[in-house]
């Protein structure tokens, strides 16, 4: 029969130094497998977040479209007369600026933007936010609006933002990295 020293002492004995390595080794092998594969989900949740945006905005576009007759930042959304106190838009046609007030502020049948509505500014906001949200991608929400009427147009840049075509209503992720894979380069 041991005694009881004996038993203590075997108790307080602890891991050797070969099984804590193996146990090290162990945890390393599996970060190894697993660290990818968060990577891999925070890019599948931008591309999921960037075809959800742009589905967004091509919506809006379309019922502006379907409204007015032409597509935003085709004409000026500055000179409104805003009715109680409503500040108008500020943006020449073709410009950013009036892509946004467009989008994002009550419009006339005239392209004009005004951030309260009456019976002439009746249309819109097509956006619940009154900005155009960042590319997901690269967190830019700078617009390059071009006039071009192409409707096979790309991505000129890798700085991210948008591209837009205000004679066609297309619009894409500003990015020519991106492959065709549903961002932008799909037929609208």
């Amino acid at each position: 029969m041991q005694s009881s020293f004996t038993i203590k002492r075997h108790a307080i004995k602890g891991f050797t130094l070969v099984e804590l390595l193996i146990v090290v080794i162990i945890l390393a092998i599996l970060a190894a497998i697993v660290v990818p594969q968060f990577a891999s989900s925070t890019d599948d949740a931008k591309l999921s977040a960037a075809k959800s945006t742009l589905s967004n905005l091509r919506s809006a576009i379309d019922l502006y479209y379907q409204q007015h007759g032409k597509y935003p930042a085709a004409v000026a959304s500055s000179g409104a007369t805003c009715p109680n106190s409503g500040t108008a838009g500020t943006g020449a046609a073709d410009t950013q600026a009036a892509l946004q007030d467009q989008l994002g502020l009550y419009s006339g049948a005239d392209g004009k933007a005004c951030s309260t509505s009456d019976a002439t500014y009746k249309f819109g906001p097509y956006l619940k936010n009154p900005t155009i949200p960042a590319d997901p991608i690269t967190n830019v929400s700078t617009v390059t609006i071009v006039t071009a009427g192409n409707l096979a147009m790309v991505g000129d840049g890798t700085t991210g933002g948008w591209k837009y075509d205000n004679k066609t209503g297309k619009i894409i992720i500003n990015n020519t990295t991106l492959d065709s894979s549903g961002l932008g380069y799909d037929k609208y």
